[in-house]
């Protein structure tokens, strides 16, 4: 009796098992089933989202013959349809000895002329600045097109700073670039105010091209040369409505060509120079506007570098049957003490100036601390002896803490 208990608890078992093993399929195989419905689902929704699905399928085009594309450009990824977009908040706290009111209405003789009404847009106020908000946007449009956007805000204002297109993949080291964007002449004007080494642009440029440079709508062509050494040579066409320089409203009239390179001359130091040419139409004539630029860099160790960096610019301007003829540089010094300091000095002139008083000039020097890479305050002094009051030069000193603060993805500026 007691074997044939434990001989029907043996057999009980078995079937037991059997039972949970034939269990156990049956889930597998309709989890199995359910994965299965649900990748074809969400392929259908993929293809239902796709931009080119509904072109594609619009115009009754044989996908067929695109596979050898789709090959080509393998590289190319959905996901690029979400574009990258950053937030960029810059703010100051200014004291100066001239007040709001007539700091507005300065000038500078042959350059600038007095307007009370005048624009001033980074840091105009003896006090607290919201300079801007910037939202940055970019993303690939599709294996032959990126797409970039920034915009400004302002309280009183809304701006498109820079919106154009530029292509990816063209052949023997091109690339085009069309819309609304900074162009590339000389070293400086291609960099937004967040980007700069100090708080304010160099006097040379604010008085050749105003205080937000120059930025236009137009179409831009680069080359790079197929050697070791860094080789870039670019043209640009664009409307030239900039009111310091240009200003011709009938049609468009500015052209600018530029070369650009640069060479390691040790493992730690680089050499960047460059030289550009642009010639436009002002109001009374023609405008030329040479530059030329260099920038020697040296790094010292992992966070420790030295840059010194100039430039140079001369301006032939046809205005009352008269050619001004004037030009101006700047010269600076940046150190990189560590990771989260850095301090820096440059010094403004401008030189030659047959409509005006000579040597207007200006000393900057300033201390910047980055807890994080996102985030900076700088400390910046500066002696301005370019600015004229009621037809008298009057000296501005001018103490500046500037906030800048950057979020989402931003990609990185022009070395």
């Amino acid at each position: 009796m007691k074997k044939i208990l434990i001989l029907s608890a043996f057999c009980s078992s078995i079937l037991l098992a059997s039972s949970e093993v034939e269990d156990l399929k049956m889930q597998l195989l309709q989890q199995s089933e359910m994965i299965k419905a649900l990748t074809q689902r969400l392929d259908k929704l993929e293809e239902e989202k796709s931009p080119y699905s509904e072109n594609i399928a619009s115009s009754g085009f044989d996908t067929s013959m695109m596979q050898g594309t789709q090959t080509a450009n393998a590289s190319f990824s959905q996901n690029a349809y979400l574009p990258d977009i950053a937030l960029i908040i810059n703010s100051s706290a200014v004291g100066r000895n001239i007040d709001n009111v007539d700091y507005s209405a300065y000038s500078t003789p042959g350059f600038i002329d007095t307007d009370p009404n005048k624009e001033i847009p980074f840091n105009p106020d003896r006090g607290f600045n919201l300079n801007y908000a910037e939202v940055a946007m970019y993303s690939a449009v599709d294996p032959y097109f990126d797409a970039f956007a920034i915009f400004h805000m302002r309280a009183a204002d809304f701006e498109i700073d820079e919106a154009y297109v530029s292509t990816r993949d063209l052949p023997y080291g091109l690339k085009v670039k069309a819309g609304k964007f900074k162009s590339a002449f000389g070293r400086y004007n291609e960099k937004h105010q967040h980007a700069w080494e100090f708080s304010e642009q160099p006097i040379v440029y604010s008085g050749f091209f105003g205080p937000e440079g120059l930025s236009d709508p137009g179409v831009q062509l680069q080359w790079v040369a197929p050697t070791d050494t860094y080789l870039m040579l670019g043209v640009e066409a664009m409307q030239g409505t900039n009111e310091q320089s240009f200003a011709y409203a009938k049609t468009n009239n500015l052209y600018n060509t530029y070369v650009k390179s640069s060479v390691d001359v040790t493992e730690d130091t680089s050499v960047l120079a460059g030289i550009s040419y642009i010639h436009g139409k002002n109001l009374e004539g023609n405008t030329d506007i040479y530059a030329a630029d260099l920038t020697v860099q040296t790094q010292l160790d992992s966070y420790r570098s030295l840059a010194w960096q100039s430039e140079y610019m001369y301006r032939n301007r046809e205005q009352n049957i008269k050619t001004a003829r004037q030009d101006g540089m700047y010269t600076q010094l940046v150190y990189d003490i560590n990771q989260n300091y850095s301090m820096g000095a440059r010094y403004d002139i401008l030189m030659k100036n047959n409509l005006g008083d000579k040597n207007l000039d200006m000393y900057t020097a300033m201390v910047e601390y980055k807890p994080f890479e996102f985030s900076r305050l700088r400390l910046e002094y500066s002696l301005d002896k370019s600015k004229y009051y009621g037809g008298e030069q009057k000296d501005v000193q001018q103490l500046m803490l500037e906030l800048n603060i950057a979020v989402g993805a931003h990609g990185a500026h022009s070395y």
